[in-house]
């Protein structure tokens, strides 16, 4: 498994173009599951697991990885799965990830091998079926269905996150300028969506939400193309990286190759850390780019833009 993570440098190259790599995983059946390269660190054989008192039953122990002490997780068990059998997990691996600044493991039957997709090949998952909550998408490989795993939403279960604005940090005044604008914020995860919302709703902002950059592309140029100014209707956009249909990167590409949604102010916000980052967005243009998932930081960001762009 050594050599799946050697091609950071490679994978630079796809953004922009729509495209990511899917490390695929089983569980326990025959199922496949995928989550994006982006995010793991490395994948290892199970070490040793210390058990922790008062633990998420979902966290099977700790592991001391690289000087660092990493929770590990159940993945199957996070999503509403039978867990890994104790006698097994000696014999299971670990995808160790990093997700909104926070590194983590999550325990797997088996890793398979890593896949290059187009986003344009990811779909959201389909609608009423039970276990698709955690899913934020599906694709088709070798006629098998794919499945995307939601991990802000197993995150958000297992220590949730914080989306109340820190009382004092946005004063009345710039309350009251945040209530004239409105926000578009775009992300695939539905838990993502509402603590943005959450947290810039706080502040006084009026929030419009879109689940992918697809649909947030044909609600801007439909804005355009009824003659609505951009600037005046949006103060800004907020938008994950990585999304089915079309990912955060070529929404800002295709933003500001459109003379009429050009000077829209673009933030990438996105549970991708690491530093291939800073080059990804002026590669493509964004105007920002901050890393999930900081209400107080997002509510004071987002306000410092509204101020320079509207005194």
């Amino acid at each position: 498994m050594a050599g799946v993570l050697d091609s950071v440098n490679q994978r630079t190259q796809l953004v922009g173009e729509n495209r990511l790599e899917l490390l695929l995983f089983r569980l326990r059946g025959e199922q496949i599951y995928g989550i994006n390269v982006f995010k793991v660190k490395e994948v290892l054989q199970c070490p040793k697991l210390a058990m922790m008192p008062k633990r998420n039953p979902v966290v099977r122990g700790v592991a001391h990885i690289r000087g660092g002490t990493i929770p590990i997780m159940d993945m199957g068990m996070a999503t509403g799965q039978a867990p890994i059998p104790e006698d097994q997990i000696n014999s299971s691996f670990v995808i160790i990830t990093e997700y909104n600044r926070k590194t983590q493991g999550f325990l797997v039957g088996g890793v398979e091998r890593i896949v290059n997709l187009n986003w344009g090949e990811i779909h959201p998952p389909p609608k009423g079926a039970g276990k698709e909550n955690y899913l934020t998408a599906v694709t088709q490989l070798d006629d098998k269905l794919v499945e995307i795993i939601d991990v802000e939403k197993i995150l958000a279960e297992v220590s949730p996150v914080e989306d109340t604005v820190t009382a004092g940090i946005i004063t009345e005044e710039q309350t009251e300028k945040a209530q004239r604008f409105r926000v578009l914020v775009v992300d695939d995860s539905l838990v993502a969506r509402k603590q943005i919302q959450n947290c810039l709703q706080a502040v006084g902002f009026e929030v419009i939400t879109k689940n992918d950059g697809q649909q947030a592309l044909n609600y801007l140029r439909e804005q355009a193309e009824a003659g609505v100014d951009i600037k005046e209707h949006l103060a800004l956009m907020i938008s994950d990286v990585e999304m089915p249909e079309m990912d955060g990167y070529t929404l800002t590409t295709n933003c500001k190759a459109d003379p009429r949604l050009a000077d829209l102010y673009i933030m990438l916000h996105t549970s991708l850390s690491g530093v291939f980052n800073k080059a990804m967005v002026e590669k493509v243009g964004a105007d920002d780019f901050m890393a999930k998932f900081s209400p107080d930081e997002l509510a004071e960001r987002v306000m410092t833009v509204v101020d320079q762009l509207h005194h």
